[in-house]
């Protein structure tokens, strides 16, 4: 065939990234614009839709001209991004509505609403319990503006409307893969369909609901119109693809039963992967995503803008530690994890929260960011590592919990990608929290190399999309967690667990102050 080139898209909250790779799984170019979030009110965020559609224009542009590639060699494109965040379209796929980001709280009402009265019956349909995610963000919507509500024709995601504007489809063809599914709130997870009967008790339209699809499925192709402005050729395929974590997931090769990856992005997100979901009723905790790999699910939990808190560290609080490293031509986070190394496990007795926007998993939006026992001998550096640390006895949480539903499974290795996967002293500390070895990868773009698979299998360039992503990723190093550090941190993380639930009932004190 002369065609043999695949093209992933990432939509992700920091920003868009295209990538071309070659049948052997080269990466030929790649290509990346920030977004640009916006704060309108207080615990509100957004995006313009607009935004997601013309940095994939600027990015898949980019790439194919850094390729050098033939664009009518280009067999395939495939869309990944946001998960839990929402938009809408009328029927002629124009948004009514800015995207309602994964970070925005503004529906806390209806999360508590859904928590009080319905938590049981959420978690026997979807298998998750009420949080941040779309169906308290559409009660929202329908309670807080029923006039755009109403012109809302289809729910959807901004991968998804992005690709849709790239074919030109109406509302009528929207659609949605079902690695999405456990993240709207209405998807029966047991019959593998939307649930009637959640349509029905939160009166949400059942037709303002996507068609379910496959990952591999092609929903489209480019159009005309819109290849010349990417510089590409109208017909190419588009393919559905996955949403951004289990595209992820993929593209780091948790293919088979048993095998944890730990993203560490904007969210730091822990996961496992088993056969079957069992729903975390105790802690209310785990959420499960369908795995692209049709048998396998993806229990996880994760901090929400884990990632935004070291960022946020190195521009509000270590701006002497960037210049430095700016004068010097390093990376910044390089810097810091340096001065990091230096300090003992449990950051001599310092303690971090790590949820700025409030926690996520489990649920508790009232938590805020806290450093609990600083003091004149604290640096910069035990500052630093505390948040470091902060997020490790997160993943002991989560995966605790993951252990303990899945006995008959057993999680002998952790697969780390990410920006936060370069830091050597962060995977020690997971590693050491954990007790648990660390496994990098000869890779950096997981995503959008799933992505690239899956779309080489749409067009039947690949046999197997699960072979071509063994083949392709391979392990590179493996960091082994240190049996008497493990002794120390289970203790500091034993207390940093207490000392959430001692600090929930401050919080909610906190929350009746009148300024």
């Amino acid at each position: 065939m002369s065609s043999q080139y695949f093209i992933g898209v990432d939509i992700g909250t920091g920003g868009t990234k295209a990538a071309i790779f070659d049948l052997n799984g080269n990466q030929l170019a790649t290509a990346y614009e920030e977004s640009r979030l916006l704060y309108p009110r207080t615990s509100w965020v957004e995006q313009k839709p607009e935004d997601f559609y013309t940095s994939t224009i600027y990015t898949l542009r980019e790439a194919i001209k850094k390729s050098g590639v033939n664009p009518k060699d280009v067999a395939s494109i495939a869309f990944s991004g946001q998960m839990a965040g929402i938009l809408g379209v009328d029927k002629d796929w124009n948004p009514v509505m800015p995207y309602d980001s994964w970070l925005d709280t503004r529906c806390r009402v209806q999360v508590d609403y859904l928590r009080k009265n319905y938590v049981d019956v959420l978690m026997d349909v979807t298998a998750a319990p009420p949080s941040i995610a779309h169906l308290p963000k559409m009660l929202w919507w329908k309670d807080e503006e029923p006039l755009i509500f109403e012109k809302i024709y289809k729910f959807t995601v901004p991968s998804v409307y992005v690709a849709g504007k790239l074919a030109s489809l109406k509302g009528d063809q929207s659609f949605l893969d079902y690695t999405y599914i456990t993240y709207t709130g209405l998807y029966d997870v047991k019959r593998m369909k939307w649930s009637d009967d959640l349509c029905e008790i939160f009166r949400i339209p059942f037709n303002k609901l996507p068609r379910i699809v496959r990952p591999w499925e092609i929903i489209g192709e480019l159009s005309g119109k819109e290849a010349e402005k990417c510089g590409l050729v109208g017909g190419i395929p588009i393919v559905a693809g996955a949403g951004d974590y289990p595209a992820s997931c993929l593209g780091a090769g948790i293919t088979k039963i048993g095998l944890c990856l730990d993203v560490a992005g904007t969210a730091s997100i822990l996961s496992a992967s088993t056969d079957k979901v069992i729903p975390d009723k105790e802690f209310k905790t785990l959420l499960y995503t369908k795995a692209v790999v049709p048998e396998l699910w993806i229990p996880h939990a994760y901090v929400g803008g884990g990632g935004l808190c070291l960022r946020w560290f190195r521009d509000e609080i270590a701006r002497y530690e960037k210049k430095i490293a700016e004068e010097t031509g390093k990376d910044p986070y390089q810097v810091l994890d340096q001065y990091a190394s230096q300090v003992p496990e449990g950051s001599e007795d310092l303690f971090f929260v790590p949820h700025l926007g409030g926690r996520i998993y489990p649920y508790n939006p009232r938590i805020k960011g806290v450093w609990l026992g600083f003091s004149w001998k604290h640096t910069t550096s035990h500052l630093y590592r505390s948040i470091l640390e902060s997020i490790a006895y997160e993943y002991h949480y989560y995966f605790r919990i993951i252990r303990g539903l899945f006995k008959n499974i057993e999680f002998n290795k952790v697969r780390g990608i990410g920006g936060g996967s370069k830091s050597s002293v962060w995977n020690q500390i997971k590693a050491d929290v954990l007790n648990i070895p660390y496994v990098l990868l000869n890779r950096e773009e997981y995503a959008v190399l799933g992505l690239a698979v899956l779309g080489g299998y749409a067009v039947k360039a690949f046999d197997s999309y699960t072979k071509t992503i063994d083949d392709w990723v391979k392990p590179v190093r493996k960091v082994m967690p240190s049996k008497e550090r493990h002794e120390k941190y289970r203790k500091y993380a034993d207390f940093y667990e207490q000392m959430l639930n001692e600090l929930d009932r401050l919080f909610e004190r906190y929350e009746h102050l009148t300024i």
